[in-house]
């Protein structure tokens, strides 16, 4: 312990002698530390940690899956099938989500909530903090109302009072009696900022056609059964009803999913490319830490070979290396785990609220044990490494030679053999973060301007939820004249060009589906699935969407008038090539009277889907034709967006105080916020980020090894010039040397570099893994920088007196 006292004091007092050292030495590795760990919280709170329920590795989503959707919503009447037949869980519900109209003191208020099977929290392991969970049969039709709270709505809206029990809230004009509160840790991210959950009531008309989609399924494996074995039973019993309803499970399967992989979904493959790009920020800053270590070690042969002379043994040497590296080491490590903090802070902040619902497991990120444990391992390693280039030093190393004065000239030649192919690494891993970052962002730039079918400036948004009990199912007219006194009251409004319908607003998602059939085909029972969005007269206009032929809808044409579609090329292509699709029908599977349309034009693709997904073939029913009591708004305006909405929403409210209003938005922000566009945004900037320190990280280590090696050939520099070279020879001398690095570290970094980049081609859209373009240009920009930064030594040996140099020798 006196020894150790004693290396650490005297570690203490090597670093204080030579603070240049040791500042750039805890700054950069605390740097690379705090990216790398600040990534690693995020990768430990998505990825390791479990779930926050019971035994969570038996949680499974069960949904259903044909060839065009991979995770289709289950319907109902088949939930209760696979219920019914299948042996491989214990339990088995399932929930969708439910917008409702809260009836408040001053008026009715749109809330979000879900609707549950009777043992949907008992599947998941959570018992209410308060009250009771639903009994068995409560999500029954006639069963009574009644609606659990979300901790955060308890709070809000009912003060924390354990009296809640027993009162009542109206929930779309039904009276709910509150049954239970939920815990105040209770997360579960598909069901977003849910405020309400109430029992399923499984008796609209969705709920009692086999053919309508509308639920996501969560089960609990026995134990013992895997997730493929899960997998093949449900897959045979989606068989099984395939051949008992062939009409509406035709090639409907099964799919079976960890609800942890669900719950992660597209974030996984971006939180391992961050980490991949954190990790090899770390490696440049120990690898830069590691030369000014090397460096170090030659300043220090002439105290080695002292203290060796005077007695001190190998073991004690080598213990006061490993000491002094765990001291600098231990300081960086305290620095990079406060940036860290700082950082995971930061990026938390940078993340929407309403976005942050969908990401419930971020909430309790910080400095838990796991990211302390990564902390000391990489600290450990760091320490080890550094400990490890005196020793080398060291074992090379003879008396002789640290006592005497000539070893200079070795000194150069060792730093060129040891420290160049560090400085080439160096380089070739900024090579490899620029290019991802190259990559990334230009995928972003085609992702942001990828075509859409219609002007998205000039176009603001908003979600109209009316009251159900007035113009919701059987109140088809009440929705018609209501739908027709919100366009005519807004597009009255200064500012105002013209207003749509939409029942599902475009860049949102593939679904709402239908299937369709066409009129004097062979059927054999297949499934024309397509997109499927009800739609007002000035609708396309207002998008400025392009008919390609035929016409639009009128607003005439209501239920009274005979029945009209609109399609858009990409199902005109797929099912009429080469024909003019105008005049001919379709309707649904059954082609029953009701459902048969006639075409009436063909709008060019509008991209319903997000940023990165294919054009879906669609059909647009008139809104008129089959209104419904919620919808979205699009508005055309001649000025700000956001200046027009505030008007919008109070010209609804003078038409019905209690129809509800949310999602008010700008088409651009819409974009612009997407989930897509938000995670190649977000992943962009941060690799570009790791890529902008590793490029100054880089070029630093290049000026740290042509510093060092001009210094070491000052003799020789003078002698040549003294001989009559001129500077421009010097000019060439030193920046052929850092040429050869910098070429060999371009070279090594994009043959890397395709290696790297080749395992992210998940998250690049409209660029390839191996762009030449991009890789070309990243390579311009490291040889550039490198350019300047070997500039410096360059100049300053050119500018050696050679008499001085001689007399310094």
């Amino acid at each position: 312990m006196h020894d150790l006292v004693q290396d650490i004091r005297f570690a203490i007092r090597q670093l204080r002698k030579h603070p240049g050292f040791t500042f750039t030495g805890i700054l950069v590795l605390a740097l690379g530390m705090g990216a790398g760990l600040a990534i690693f919280g995020f990768v430990d709170a998505a990825l390791i940690k479990p779930l926050p329920y019971p035994n969570p590795t038996r949680l499974v989503e069960m949904t259903e899956a044909n060839p065009q959707i991979p995770r289709a919503n289950l319907s109902y009447l088949d939930y209760l099938d696979w219920k019914r037949f299948n042996q491989v869980f214990r339990s088995m519900d399932v929930y969708r989500d439910d917008g409702s109209l809260l009836r408040t003191s001053v008026g009715l208020e749109p809330v979000r909530g879900e609707r549950v099977s009777d043992g949907f929290f008992r599947t998941l392991g959570i018992a209410p903090a308060l009250g009771r969970d639903f009994y068995t049969g409560e999500d029954l039709p006639g069963a009574p109302s009644t609606t659990i709270l979300s901790y955060a709505t308890w709070q809000k809206r009912f003060g924390g009072k354990t009296d809640v029990i027993g009162q009542t809230v109206i929930l779309n004009g039904i009276v709910n009696t509150i049954i239970g509160v939920l815990p105040q840790d209770f997360q579960f991210a598909p069901g977003g900022s849910a405020e309400f959950w109430t029992p399923l009531h499984a008796s609209g008309a969705c709920d009692l056609r086999r053919s309508c989609h509308d639920l996501k399924g969560v089960g609990r494996l026995k134990d013992g059964v895997s997730v493929q074995t899960a997998f093949s039973d449900m897959q045979s019993i989606a068989q099984q009803l395939e051949k008992q309803y062939p009409d509406s499970n035709r090639s409907q399967g099964a799919s079976v999913s960890p609800l942890s992989d669900v719950i992660v979904g597209d974030i996984r493959p971006i939180l391992l490319v961050l980490l991949g790009g954190a990790g090899l920020l770390f490696v440049i800053a120990c690898v830069n830490v590691a030369s000014l270590m090397l460096v170090r070690s030659e300043s220090r042969k002439r105290e080695i070979a002292v203290r060796t002379a005077l007695g001190a043994s190998l073991g004690r040497l080598i213990r006061q290396f490993m000491t002094e590296s765990l001291v600098l080491v231990g300081a960086a490590t305290a620095l990079g785990l406060a940036l860290a903090r700082e950082a995971m802070d930061t990026l938390l902040r940078l993340i929407p609220k309403d976005r942050m619902f969908n990401l419930p497991f971020l909430r309790q990120l910080g400095l838990n044990f796991h990211l302390l444990a990564c902390a000391g391992a990489i600290s450990l390693l760091a320490a080890i490494l550094f400990s490890a280039i005196p020793m080398a030093r060291l074992a090379v190393m003879g008396m002789r030679e640290g006592l005497s004065e000539g070893g200079r000239g070795s000194a150069g030649t060792l730093w060129r053999h040891f420290g160049s192919p560090l400085v080439v690494a160096e380089l070739a891993i900024a090579m490899v973060l620029l290019a991802g970052a190259g990559l990334l962002g230009k995928s972003l730039y085609r992702l942001l301007h990828v075509e859409l079918g219609f002007q998205p400036d000039h176009l603001a948004t908003l979600r109209v939820a009316a009251p159900g009990s007035r113009y919701g199912s059987g109140k088809d007219e009440q929705a018609v004249r209501l739908g027709r006194q919100i366009v005519d009251r807004i597009a009255s409004l200064p500012g105002v060009k013209s207003v749509g319908i939409s029942s599902v607003l475009a860049v949102s998602f593939n679904g709402n589906t239908d299937w369709i059939r066409f009129v004097g085909r062979p059927f054999h029972g297949e499934h024309n699935e397509v997109n499927e969005r009800e739609v007002s007269s000035g609708y396309f206009a207002t998008l400025q969407a392009k008919l390609l032929r035929g016409r639009y809808f009128t607003d005439t044409e209501d239920a009274s008038k005979p029945r009209v579609v609109v399609i858009n090329r990409a199902l005109a292509r797929q099912y009429f090539p080469g024909e003019d699709p105008i005049g001919k029908r379709i309707g649904n599977d059954d082609l029953s009277p009701d459902s048969i349309k006639e075409i009436v034009g063909v709008v060019d693709d509008i991209k319903e889907g997000p940023l990165d997904s294919d054009i879906w073939p669609a059909v647009y029913y008139p809104f008129n034709q089959g209104p419904d009591s919620d919808f979205a708004l699009v508005v055309r305006t001649w000025q700000a967006e956001q200046s027009v909405i505030p008007a919008c929403d109070a010209a609804i409210h003078q038409i019905d105080p209690d129809i509800g209003i949310l999602d008010e938005s700008s088409m651009s922000q819409r974009i612009e916020a997407s989930e897509t566009a938000y995670l190649h945004r977000s992943s962009a900037w941060l690799v570009g980020g790791f890529a902008g320190l590793a490029l100054l990280l880089g070029v630093v280590g290049l000026y740290g090894v042509i510093a060092y090696s001009v210094s070491q050939r000052t003799r020789e520099i003078g002698v040549r010039m003294a001989l009559g070279a001129q500077r421009s020879a010097i000019y060439d001398l030193v920046l052929r040397e850092a040429g050869w690095l910098t070429g060999a570290g371009i070279l090594a970094g994009l043959v890397s570099a395709l290696a790297a980049t080749s395992l992210m081609r998940k998250l690049l859209f409209g660029v390839r893994s191996w762009d030449l373009p991009t890789l070309a240009a990243v390579a311009l920009v490291l040889a550039v920088s490198a350019l300047i930064a070997s500039y410096i030594p360059a100049r300053r040996a050119a500018a050696v007196n050679p008499v001085e140099a001689l007399r310094a020798e």
